[in-house]
């Protein structure tokens, strides 16, 4: 061999051997463990930059800062290399403490630096969204920070976002109008009545055609009167949720989720959704999607963005909820087990406006509790799996998804912040693998910055 060939290879051997052997991570740094077989370690954040390592699977590496959707690493004391965000998972935080570590390391770039963890809010747990007052005011405040689709398309042309067809084999497609057909609404009514004659069919006495009336309502409805129920219950669930947590200050961060997410929602197959997005000001690790496009991210999750493609990332998994009207069908569901209960109480006024009556009775009995519900595990991969469709769509790298889990993951399950994230969603380990093997669809849009 060469003697410079040689001394190449010996010294790409000691690289190596080193970063075997670094600790899990230094003081201020995050530990984490190489997820791929062989992973290259990069002098800079570019794919054209020379490898100046080669990691195996499991090797531990600690992690130094985020540059866009690369981790820098450290590899030797004093030596720094680059791994795409996917390369590596992120070890969760042995202790509640070490959360602050994580905000300070990949927090406050999306934040303008805010990163702490002092409480501005009380919790919001199920017992705080079903008591919170609803703040009409707060609404407002949300709905005056909307943008036209127009204006959202002027920005991604400033920014250089280019609109892309995608394909998405199963996406939802809820906004085709016309009523059920009558098949689907004799199987529908047939199970209405099968629930209602389990509650007690002497129960009701002179109210049965009134039953059968609101059984109809709940089960065999229109595309018009389902959107009517969605743009109704919207703004009571947000108007609740906004009771219990307010809009952060910052007028900066409300037009840019408007901004961001407008673009993102014009998008997707329900672009004519009235979209409102907020920044609320708590420090709890969470987004909530509300029916009829009312999405809300807290000032925890906010914090820990690194830029506009991470934020498009968040954005995007809640409109897919919206989109798949995954907590309306939540609603409806409720709705219909508890129709018994709302005759025999003469809660349920089937005539004038409907879908106003239903919203307001609704909220009255549950608040905005529905946002803390555990959907079922395939809405939330299929939430995923929408917001990095609609990343590409957009003009951003669907990748962006897996910086913001990878971040979650640092936090640890047992962090504070992450407590009803935790209780409401599939395991980040488990929406990770999802990414990782539904990869090669999006792989052409994966080397954008």
């Amino acid at each position: 061999m060469h003697p410079t060939a040689l001394r190449s290879a010996i010294l790409s051997a000691m690289v190596l051997a080193a970063a075997l052997a670094v600790p899990a991570a230094r003081a201020g740094n995050m530990a984490a463990v190489v997820h791929k077989p062989t992973v290259e370690v990069h002098s800079a954040p570019d794919f054209k930059a020379p490898a100046i390592a080669t990691l195996k699977r499991d090797a531990a590496v600690s992690v130094a800062g985020q540059q866009g959707l690369w981790f820098r690493v450290e590899l030797t004391a004093g030596q720094f290399g680059f791994v795409r965000v996917n390369d590596v998972r992120m070890a969760p935080a042995r202790a509640a403490g070490s959360a602050s570590g994580v905000r300070a390391l990949f927090g406050g770039q999306a934040g303008k630096g805010r990163v702490t963890e002092t409480a501005g809010v009380r919790g919001l747990d199920e017992s705080t969204l079903q008591s919170a007052a609803y703040d009409g005011a707060q609404i407002a405040a949300l709905e005056s920070y909307r943008v036209a689709p127009e204006a959202a398309a002027a920005r991604a042309r400033t920014e250089g976002w280019s609109a892309t067809s995608v394909a998405f084999a199963s996406e939802a497609h809820p906004g085709v109008r016309g009523g059920s057909t009558q098949a689907e609404k004799r199987s529908t009514l047939s199970a209405a009545r099968g629930l209602l004659s389990q509650i007690g069919g002497g129960l009701f006495g002179g109210h049965a055609s009134e039953a059968m009336d609101v059984a109809d309502a709940a089960t065999g409805k229109s595309e018009d009167e389902l959107a009517a129920e969605e743009l109704a219950l919207g703004p009571e669930i947000a108007g609740r949720i906004l009771g219990a947590a307010p809009l952060l200050d910052d007028p900066e961060a409300q037009r840019r989720v408007n901004m961001i997410g407008r673009w993102l929602a014009s998008q997707t197959t329900r672009p004519e959704l009235p979209w409102s997005f907020g920044v609320i000001d708590s420090p709890e690790v969470n987004a909530f999607a509300a029916p009829g496009g009312y999405v809300l991210v807290t000032r925890g999750l906010y914090e820990l963005l690194a830029d506009d493609a991470e934020v498009a990332a968040v954005l995007g998994h809640e409109i897919g909820h919206v989109v798949q009207r995954d907590h309306y069908n939540v609603i409806r569901k409720q709705a219909i087990t508890e129709t018994g209960e709302n005759i025999v109480a003469g809660h349920v006024n089937v005539g004038g406006d409907l879908a106003a009556n239903l919203a307001k009775d609704y909220v009255r009995r549950h608040g905005a509790t529905v946002m803390l519900t555990r959907l079922d595990r395939e809405a939330e991969f299929h939430a995923d799996e929408a917001s990095q469709v609609y990343l590409a769509r957009s003009g951003f790298n669907p990748l962006a998804l897996y910086p913001v889990l990878q971040k979650m993951s640092a936090l640890g399950t047992q962090s504070p912040a992450l407590a009803q994230l935790v209780k409401s969603h599939p395991a980040l380990d488990d929406r990770l693998d999802r990414i990782d093997r539904r990869g090669a669809s999006l792989q052409q849009y994966t080397q954008r910055n």
